[in-house]
């Protein structure tokens, strides 16, 4: 059984996907951002760094989001979402996962929280982000020409999960991480998943639908 402590439309919202996706019974627990609810004792005592998403696994509290899509590929092998040990693709996988961590979600947080980089120019540190994150969608749509069309190839697997939340968060930049022509096509077919549909009933969101 999981506890999912999520926010709409936060880092949470891949975890909860995944956990629609993979069929598994699992609680959802509100903490809304807005309110300030991830910095409360109680929630601290979960997740000292007052982030979302925390994931209870067997009672036990985890974060980092690509930390806990990689514990629930693991945990779950039967859904062919992460490639197994002895795969090939194995190295690829984790290839994939670091590097929408560190090349994507990492600097976004940085397009929201400019003040993180403390005696920085606001505007400065946005021009900074938007040309890391682009020069990510590029590498990544031209991986997707020529071995797609997902990540691992044929078939969609946890890092297109990750992507499209990642790419959902960019929907308001000035250019988008659908507007490159392969993660477009991508984002297209992951949104008509019917766990997508679910997954938005369920955190009350509508926008990039």
């Amino acid at each position: 059984m999981y506890a999912l402590y999520y926010s709409p439309g936060a880092a949470s919202l891949v975890v909860h996907w995944l956990l629609i996706e993979l069929d598994q019974p699992h609680e959802l627990r509100l903490t809304d951002i807005d309110s300030g609810a991830h910095k409360r004792a109680d929630y601290l005592a979960l997740n000292p760094a007052g982030r979302i998403p925390t994931l209870l696994v067997d009672g036990q509290p985890l974060h980092e989001t690509c930390g806990l899509l990689l514990l629930l590929g693991d945990r779950h092998p039967e859904s062919g979402f992460a490639p197994a040990p002895h795969d090939p693709r194995r190295g690829a996988y984790y290839q994939w996962m670091l590097y929408l961590a560190n090349a994507v979600q990492s600097p976004l947080r940085l397009w929201w929280y400019p003040g993180d980089v403390v005696g920085a120019d606001p505007d400065a540190v946005r021009a900074s982000v938007r040309e890391r994150v682009e020069a990510a969608w590029q590498h990544i749509d031209a991986h997707l020409a020529a071995h797609g069309p997902y990540l691992l190839g044929e078939g969609p697997g946890i890092a297109d999960f990750y992507l499209t939340m990642l790419m959902r968060w960019t929907r308001n930049m000035p250019r988008p991480g659908h507007d490159w022509p392969h993660l477009g096509e991508l984002a297209r077919r992951m949104k008509a998943r019917p766990s997508f549909r679910t997954l938005y009933q369920r955190e009350g969101l509508s926008e990039w639908a």
